[in-house]
């Protein structure tokens, strides 16, 4: 009869296929989220005992979890610890972006930049003794997560530059000058925020001088280069 339209049912093996796509996806949210789970214990047991004595027995207590499961996700304790700073510091700068969404001008971007990661560091503070015991306890991941942050700020200084702001620094001056500004945030946070203290917050008056020293520091007309 015309006008009607019969639907077949689909094959068994379509069936089949379409099931074991579903728990297949469902595996891999299970497995997404339990590394998710142990990476954060982790952070969390070296905030509080550093990295030498973050056990996996430690993580995994910390996690809920039975400790062989460690093993189901990290081929071993340094495995993890060459991913923790790395995966965290992503995660500080995916903060920073989203705080910062919607701001326009060099100057009013780095103020808001440091604020959120006042209140990134603020609300993790496990997260100073991930970075600081790094150099020596995980220095690939201490590399990888300083090329990141410094590949990231030269980056948004180009941008700067290329919309009219550091006119007194050349494009090649830009991987110094980020250095200088991550090293200077750097130590103001380290001064000012601690895992002892976790309620310290740095002053509203410092981030006014910090705004104020890059504004005068960074806005002059460009220089003649020596030979």
């Amino acid at each position: 009869m015309k006008g009607i339209t019969v639907k077949l049912a689909p094959s068994p093996e379509r069936r089949v296929r379409k099931l074991s796509d579903v728990a297949l996806q469902a595996r891999a949210q299970k497995t997404a989220r339990v590394r998710e789970q142990m990476m954060t214990s982790a952070a969390r047991v070296v905030g509080e005992y550093g990295y030498r004595d973050a056990s996996v027995q430690r993580i995994t207590a910390a996690a809920g979890l039975a400790q062989g499961t460690f093993y189901l996700y990290f081929a071993s304790r340094q495995a993890l610890f060459d991913e923790l700073l790395p995966h965290f510091g992503l995660a500080m700068l995916e903060a920073v972006r989203v705080r910062s969404e919607g701001t326009h001008g060099f100057f009013d971007l780095e103020e808001i930049g440091m604020k959120a990661v006042v209140e990134y560091l603020v609300e993790n503070p496990w997260f100073w003794r991930l970075l600081n015991e790094a150099e020596v306890e995980a220095p690939l991941a201490w590399q990888r997560h300083h090329d990141e942050v410094t590949r990231r700020y030269v980056r948004f200084l180009k941008r700067a530059r290329l919309g009219g702001e550091l006119k007194g620094y050349s494009e090649k001056e830009l991987g110094t000058l980020a250095q200088l500004l991550i090293a200077a945030r750097d130590y103001i946070y380290r001064s000012h925020l601690t895992s002892h203290d976790p309620e310290k917050k740095v002053p509203a008056a410092l981030i006014k001088t910090y705004r104020k020293f890059i504004e005068k520091g960074l806005a002059g007309e460009v220089s003649r280069e020596r030979p």
